[in-house]
């Protein structure tokens, strides 16, 4: 258990630094490009997968609430299911989903009141004249860009034939990336110590 934890500790300390930095060093929509398929491009999400939002401002807070509930009862089921024992490597995957669905609770739920608005200027940290927003209506912190493959599809293809495509689209942050790579590793390595 103590793997576990110390993993989802790092892996949310990490996300919150950056997420930290990025906002009160990057204005919204403004990004870095450190090599042709890797850019830091600052932006902000209500907290579903690809920008997704549901329900506007009730939306967001019962979204909120509701992800607290999984990870508290995702913690719990984890806590009974540790007492037979993880290999090293499932407590790591572990710990990198339970630290990145924290990660992204934390800016859901407080950023809108400790940062101000990042749209034409950069935010400050703890404002005097208060948050963009109340508490659990933060948005989600993503920076990290991997346009793999930009190009056109071939002409020959059906619907898509001569259409530019960005493979690798989305933009994410490491509590994204920690919940993806704790997921595949499950999969792909540990499902049995799931049975």
């Amino acid at each position: 258990m103590k793997k576990i934890f110390f993993t989802a500790f790092i892996l949310i300390l990490l996300d919150q630094i950056l997420k930290i930095w990025i906002k009160t060093h990057y204005i919204l929509g403004e990004e870095s490009q450190i090599f042709d398929w890797f850019i830091i491009h600052f932006t902000e999400n209500n907290g579903m997968a690809f920008g997704m939002e549901f329900g506007g401002y009730t939306g967001k807070k019962i979204l909120t609430i509701f992800r607290i509930v999984v990870v508290g009862i995702g913690i719990k089921y984890i806590f009974n299911l540790s007492k037979a024992g993880f290999s090293n490597g499932a407590s790591i995957a572990l710990g990198f989903i339970i630290g990145g669905a924290i990660g992204n609770i934390i800016d859901s739920s407080f950023y809108g009141i400790i940062f101000n608005e990042s749209y034409n200027n950069v935010a400050s940290f703890m404002p005097e004249g208060g948050g963009y927003s109340s508490l659990l209506h933060g948005k989600v912190v993503d920076m990290f860009y991997f346009p793999l493959m930009n190009s056109h599809f071939p002409n020959w293809v059906p619907i898509w034939g001569g259409e530019h495509f960005i493979f690798f689209r989305p933009v994410f942050n490491i509590a994204d990336a920690g919940i993806s790579i704790g997921i595949f590793m499950i999969l792909l390595f540990y499902r049995k110590e799931f049975n």
